[in-house]
């Protein structure tokens, strides 16, 4: 049978976890099986990989490659499944030569404070070969009470101040000078290029990002483990309140007894949050590939060219845009977000 011939399906892929002094054990509320025992910390699980190179301060330098767990092509890497299918699983670049999928999805598990960081900014890439811009989107899906995450920095606080904080490793003094947001599920906070960010203690999200984990570091809270990189970071650190406000979408539309809320739309990516009212049907036309990652609730997608796949909490899933026409039948209280971005790729 050829390419042409075979029929693509709602794929789901194995998650890659990452353990991280940071993480915790708070996934497996959502469901999932942990590797390890209790004292084993996993502060990620990357749903959605394709990086031919990690950074040696993110995820150890070594290529991240997600592999498909269902159906007929389970064990293939998205890579390999994108070469095989090219445009029918996700479109190519315009020279029509396949490249790396352009997001990573991420779940993160903060049980403490993550590092004080930022992704470096277009213009420190274009003088740093081997560095990669990144931009993120985050989406709070569980919290503690109280929680919080820090996002830009306090108007008026100066370059030279911030680094006299960090010099002296003093969260008294460092804290105040961030911006500070509550924590709540549901949220959703972009974080551009050159933001100085970090998820606070007892917060869970779902990340989109660009399909890059260099991160400079500024300040630890107190651990000594991990490297600092403090004068890359100011750099790139943009200072002054982190303004997303044209990136982040507050629309709502309802049909049916189905709530959609637009989230995020940027040159990446946008994202959406689907939330199902009562017991439904939906229908899928195809067209263009999609990200699903399901929060809450159970159903199934069913097709003529595939076997049905459940949707169940804590899934990610990857329509191709080959998917022909689908029906999607939820539960009320079925939640799940949506990832598109073929746009991304006509620049």
């Amino acid at each position: 049978m050829s390419h042409a011939d075979v029929p693509l399906y709602p794929l789901e892929f194995a998650p890659i976890y990452k353990r991280k002094v940071w993480g915790g054990r708070s996934l497996e509320r959502l469901g999932r099986v942990l590797p390890g025992d209790a004292q084993t910390l996993i502060g990620e699980s990357w749903e959605l990989a394709d990086i031919a190179q990690t950074s040696t301060s993110g995820a150890g330098g070594g290529a991240e490659r997600s592999l498909i767990s269902n159906g007929p092509l389970a064990g293939s890497t998205l890579q390999s499944a994108w070469a095989q299918f090219g445009s029918r699983l996700f479109p190519y670049s315009d020279d029509g030569a396949p490249r790396e999928f352009p997001l990573l999805v991420k779940l993160l598990d903060a049980r403490q404070n993550l590092s004080l960081q930022v992704h470096p900014t277009a213009s420190y890439v274009r003088a740093h070969p081997g560095a990669f811009a990144k931009s993120e989107a985050w989406y709070v899906v569980d919290a503690e009470p109280g929680a919080v995450l820090y996002k830009g920095v306090r108007a008026g606080v100066r370059p030279d101040a911030l680094r006299r904080a960090i010099a002296a490793s003093d969260a008294d003094e460092i804290a105040p000078m961030l911006a500070t947001f509550p924590a709540r599920a549901g949220d959703c906070h972009y974080l551009p290029s050159g933001t100085l960010h970090a998820l606070g203690a007892g917060i869970v999200v779902a990340e989109v990002q660009n399909p890059s984990d260099t991160t400079f570091r500024v300040f630890d809270w107190g651990r000594k483990e991990r490297d600092l990189h403090v004068e890359q970071a100011l750099q790139c650190i943009h200072f002054g309140p982190c303004d997303a406000t044209q990136f982040e979408r507050r629309t709502e539309s309802a049909r049916d007894g189905v709530r959609r809320a637009e989230l995020v739309q940027c040159a990446e990516f946008r994202l959406a949050r689907v939330h199902v009212e009562r017991d439904t049907e939906l229908e899928l036309s195809g067209g263009g590939a999609l990200v699903w990652m399901v929060l809450a609730g159970a159903g199934s997608i069913s097709g003529a060219k595939f076997e049905p796949v459940a949707l169940r909490r804590a899934q990610t899933l990857l329509l191709p845009a080959d998917l022909g026409a689908a029906k999607v039948r939820a539960k009320a209280g079925t939640t799940w977000l949506e990832i598109s971005f073929a746009a991304a790729l006509a620049s």
